[in-house]
């Protein structure tokens, strides 16, 4: 499947955020993957992950569209962060949800420590993305449309597991727009100070 509507010849789409590597929570978000495949569009091969904030296309030019995003704004979101010295933080899991096209995992953030990357990150470049921003893991998108009675019945049937995960640091990275799930690719890590 191909989206075409707004890619005018560019590849990569950019965005930050957060890989989940703890091996007890991957096992559970593959289980969960697996166990709610009937719903899932398929292949689905996209790491698990918290988006933290949509860049937009990547280009080494000058951004000729709205939802461009240049190595050089890239460059000084770097700059800000580390001019911070932000230090490594805590999120916790919650349950499992449902938007209208996706499933996912709910995430909590009891230190607003996203919502302070975020305010960086947004202090040279406005956003591609919708107005209110909720962290969660994508679990898949759903194959068709589904009635919200039959996605909470599922929901309801398999035992809910929950993780405390320690950040350490943040990711920005880029996938290929034409890729519906597609893989992420890492382009630079920012490692941040120990709690």
């Amino acid at each position: 499947m191909i989206m075409q509507n707004g890619i005018r010849g560019r590849e990569d789409y950019a965005l930050w955020y957060i890989e989940i590597t703890e091996p007890r929570l991957l096992e559970y978000l593959n289980h969960l993957r697996t166990y709610f495949s009937n719903f899932l569009f398929q292949p689905n091969i996209r790491q698990f992950h918290i988006t933290l904030f949509v860049c937009g296309f990547l280009t080494e030019n000058q951004p000729l569209f709205n939802d461009d995003f240049s190595i050089v704004q890239f460059k000084q979101q770097i700059q800000q962060v580390m001019q911070q010295q932000l230090q490594s933080f805590k999120i916790s899991t919650g349950n499992i949800q449902s938007f209208d096209s996706a499933l996912f995992v709910e995430i909590f953030d009891y230190e607003n420590s996203l919502s302070k990357f975020r305010k960086l990150f947004a202090k040279n470049h406005c956003e591609i993305a919708a107005l209110q921003y909720l962290p969660h893991i994508t679990l898949g998108l759903y194959n068709q449309a589904y009635n919200a009675s039959q996605i909470f019945q599922a929901i309801d049937s398999i035992q809910q597991e929950y993780f405390e995960i320690n950040i350490e640091y943040l990711t920005f990275g880029y996938y290929k727009a034409k890729m519906i799930q597609g893989q992420l690719f890492t382009y630079q890590h920012i490692y941040l100070g120990s709690l």
